[in-house]
């Protein structure tokens, strides 16, 4: 089993770029199923208002990005878009090159949680 999520990451060619990726999940219990566990060392919670957005830019550590609330579209400098929604997971890695940019495209705010993982997680 595993679960999807969409990594953001730089890649050869200095830019960033999508790709969904899985998540091994193994059973515990009867009902549940879960990954194996990731060193993190902060949680912080964000919100931008409706309408909002955000230029170029890089993310500032590798860090789970889990939307709550709120539609938005990012982008990289190629060209390609991700759009993201509340339930998805965004693993974003692309520390450095090209960067990507975002843009809320619905009425709700985004609230969201990051989730800093250790460098070596």
């Amino acid at each position: 089993m595993s679960m999807s999520i969409i990594r953001l990451f730089t890649g050869d060619d200095g830019e960033s770029h999508f790709e969904e990726m899985d998540i091994d999940m193994i059973a515990h219990g009867d009902v549940v199923t879960m990954s194996k566990l990731m060193d993190c060392h902060e949680v912080q919670f964000a919100e931008t208002s409706s309408g909002g957005g955000y230029d170029w830019h890089n993310a500032p550590r590798r860090q789970f990005v889990i939307t709550l609330s709120g539609t938005l579209i990012f982008e990289n400098r190629t060209g390609d878009t991700q759009e993201i929604r509340p339930g998805d997971i965004l693993l974003a890695e692309d520390c450095t090159g090209g960067g990507h940019k975002w843009k809320l495209v619905d009425e709700q705010p985004w609230r969201r949680c990051y989730v800093h993982l250790e460098p070596e997680a």
